[in-house]
């Protein structure tokens, strides 16, 4: 498979060099695994011409088969990783309230493509109880907001930015603005956010800044919320991408800015099974706003 590895990236390249930096080996390396390969095929795959190389016209015809040779193998290693993966306990994951289903579900789906087959348990819990699950090795990691995280005994790796936004009734007043600052919101009905890990600290800046406030409908549950929101009994203040009900409408806030950094967190130089080291490496190379 190294041969065959080597000899595709050189007929790209045209060069050994850059072959052999493409595979991360040396060049005499690779030159001695492509002669090798063409020993056994019984013919030069390359005219070799001081500094460049050119394909034979058994080499051109040899590419497209060892390609596919090749494409087949790399099928086969990652079925065989799938398969491997299947016998491992579910991959544990916590994740807070308000971080809405829709992104993560995403996030879910292309982890199944990739890895058919994986079993994975979601837990929802407030940041602190997330902490105490973590700790005691009942999750395997958490996607939270690290806001209150502890400075040590986490690791803890960001995975985007979110901004909040203000959700309106589909009629509200200020539905024609195309965004509010928070002293647009003064006297308006609002739904408290219970369960909101920023709740205090916007709650502070209303305070700083004279904006009312006045809560005629409170919940812990994101669903509730958002559903009082499109009923009309007021607005509330939500993670941009947290927001699933069609009924209402969102404009940003844009003074004061607020945003929330959303991270992956895990428990480092604990043992991690093969389907959770699979996850966390979804999770820190999947484009999470893309």
């Amino acid at each position: 498979m190294h041969q065959l590895r080597y000899a595709i990236a050189a007929s790209r390249t045209l060069s050994f060099t850059r072959a052999a930096e493409q595979c991360h080996v040396t060049q005499p390396a690779l030159t001695a695994a492509v002669k090798k390969l063409e020993v056994e095929l019984g013919g030069a795959l390359f005219h070799r011409e001081r500094n460049r190389l050119r394909l034979t016209e058994f080499g051109r015809q040899m590419e497209p088969l060892l390609a596919g040779v090749l494409e087949r193998a790399e099928a086969a290693r990652g079925v065989a990783e799938s398969l491997r993966l299947l016998n491992q306990p579910p991959v544990r994951v916590g994740v807070m309230p308000t971080l809405g289903p829709m992104r993560l579900s995403v996030f879910l789906a292309d982890f199944e493509r990739a890895h058919p087959g994986v079993e994975v348990a979601i837990r929802e819990g407030r940041p602190s109880e997330l902490a105490t699950w973590l700790e005691a090795d009942t999750l395997d990691a958490a996607i939270l907001n690290p806001l209150d995280a502890p400075a040590e005994g986490w690791r803890t790796e960001p995975l985007y930015t979110e901004r909040y936004v203000v959700l309106l009734p589909a009629d509200h007043p200020l539905r024609a603005k195309d965004a509010l600052a928070l002293g647009d919101l003064a006297g308006h009905p609002y739904v408290d956010r219970l369960a909101c890990e920023m709740r205090e600290r916007v709650l502070a800046v209303c305070g700083q800044r004279g904006v009312e406030l006045y809560a005629r409908y409170r919940s812990e549950r994101e669903d509730w919320v958002q559903a009082m929101v499109a009923a009309k009994l007021g607005f509330a203040f939500m993670p941009e991408h947290s927001i699933t009900h069609p009924g209402a409408i969102q404009r940003p806030l844009t003074d004061p800015v607020v945003e929330r950094q959303v991270a992956l967190v895990t428990m480092p130089g604990r043992p991690q099974a093969p389907a959770v080291a699979a996850f966390l490496r979804a999770a820190r190379t999947f484009r999470w706003l893309g």
